[in-house]
């Protein structure tokens, strides 16, 4: 028998507006039916978090910490349920719905760790002229309200990013979680419950994008939206604000790696298959730009092909499978056309190319350019352009020539080469001797260009949901 979840607000576990199917992008199954909210249900619900943020702003910080390290030992607790959650619903193969849950639980022990560290500083004020005689500083206070968007890709590590220092530091949150991946969303705000958070300082309401994205930007009762999510949408959010809000996004990529021809080779080649194939190429930071010197390209090509074809591609529930479903049909069939528009204008398929329902085979194309969409836009596909270059100059050009600006991989054992790419390149992360793809939880998430604001690591993130009170003191 399939299982219904209901809406978390206001305190309380409710019917929503509407019921919504949520079915697997591998099997076309039902796995779950979800209430989903309209307007009225998230205008109540943003009353109802401000009404409680007085009284939960005073929770100290050791129970707060304690909620969080609760939760993250019930998740370790329940780490296979959560692991089938997200393969059910979101289409992720086992292996790496394995590594969110694991990451996940760090994730939440992090979050605890920071919440004790959350501090201000004391300011000198007699640095300054007429300020002899005073003593000042500054506390770090919740904002209030947070509106948390989270994307299909992660549906339980993207959510713990927002929500754990939210109310970690204090504040009250509306988490929306996006409507393809509501269940294990649902699941984790079940937890956090569990482990002793007030049922009136979240709510958990999967709903339509632009019914509540209205709601959020206009509504004065909100302090704070953090979006993760496509560059279209987080620029409506941004544009659209009403009143003094608080904004953080973190939106999409093209991300590009260079292999030099210092580089290791073998490394690079095994860490480009993962970066351009995990979860079907479905993450911000998915590797699409390729950029190898001419002297090892031919070789790189042979390796790199010869890896992909070793790829298990099929049913994300065994545990050997490496490339699962892309999260609908109508996205394969738009990165189908993506990929023969660019065939149609020269570029060449060296493997892959095909697609059997929501399964886009990996794919790598060479003799491409720059202005095709599967170069310059966010393929968010599991498709990987290779690029020859001459001078690591005109790589890191190259690089530099998108719209985007997240992360990027350089792989070279040249340190002259290591720093040129840290000093010239237009993104957020430069990551050296690996994948634009790797991330740790702890670390910021930067972005520059069309590539957001985000800063994710639970220190950064608590800082950015917090505001600065400031005292000072005339020692009179």
């Amino acid at each position: 028998m399939v299982k219904e979840w209901k809406l978390l607000y206001d305190g309380t576990w409710n019917d929503g507006a509407f019921k919504k199917e949520i079915v697997s992008p591998y099997s076309g199954e039902v796995v779950g039916v979800v209430s989903f909210a309209d307007e009225e249900i998230i205008k109540n619900s943003i009353q109802s978090l401000y009404d409680f943020f007085s009284e939960y702003r005073r929770f100290p910080r050791y129970k707060r910490a304690e909620i969080l390290y609760k939760a993250s030992r019930l998740l370790e607790e329940r780490k296979e349920k959560f692991i089938e959650s997200i393969i059910m619903e979101s289409g992720k193969v086992y292996k790496y719905a394995k590594g969110e849950v694991e990451r996940a639980i760090e994730n939440l022990r992090f979050c605890a760790e920071e919440v004790k560290q959350l501090r201000g500083e004391v300011v000198p004020m007699d640095s300054s002229k007429g300020g002899e005689g005073r003593f000042g500083y500054y506390l770090r206070i919740p904002r209030g309200v947070i509106v948390a968007i989270t994307p299909f890709n992660f549906p339980l590590n993207l959510v713990i990013h927002k929500v754990a220092p939210a109310v970690g530091s204090g504040n009250c949150v509306l988490l929306k979680p996006a409507s393809q991946t509501p269940i294990t969303a649902i699941k984790f705000v079940e937890l956090l419950i569990e482990s002793g958070l007030p049922t009136k300082a979240i709510s958990v309401l999967p709903s339509n994008g632009s019914v509540a994205g209205e709601e959020f930007v206009k509504n004065d009762r909100v302090s704070m939206i953090t979006f993760t999510g496509s560059p279209k949408v987080g620029l409506w959010i941004n544009n659209n604000i009403k009143g003094i809000k608080k904004v953080t996004l973190e939106l999409g990529s093209n991300s590009a790696m260079i292999v030099d021809k210092t580089a290791n080779l073998e490394y690079a080649v095994k860490r480009a298959v993962v970066g351009s194939f995990a979860f079907s190429g479905q993450v911000c930071i998915s590797l699409q730009r390729l950029y190898i010197h001419e002297e090892i390209s031919s070789r790189f090509e042979e390796l790199f092909r010869e890896e992909v074809l070793k790829l298990k591609v099929g049913d994300p529930r065994l545990k050997d499978t490496d490339v699962g479903p892309m999260i609908t049909e109508s996205e394969a069939i738009r990165a189908e056309k993506w990929l023969e528009e660019a065939v149609s204008a020269g570029a060449k398929v060296v493997v892959g190319g095909k697609r059997e329902g929501r399964i886009f085979y990996p794919t790598i194309l060479t003799d491409v350019k720059p202005d095709m969409k599967i170069m310059c836009l966010e393929v968010f596909a599991p498709i990987v352009s290779l690029v020859k270059f001459r001078d690591f100059e005109d790589a890191l050009k190259m690089v530099n020539d998108s719209h985007y600006g997240l992360q990027a991989g350089i792989f070279t054992n040249d340190l002259k080469n290591a720093f040129k790419a840290i000093e010239s390149l237009e993104v957020g992360g430069v990551i050296i001797n690996d994948f634009p793809t790797f991330r740790v939880d702890q670390m910021p998430y930067g972005g520059v260009k069309m590539s957001g604001t985000g800063r994710e690591g639970p220190r950064y993130a608590m800082e950015e949901m917090t505001e600065i009170k400031f005292v000072s003191f005339n020692l009179i």
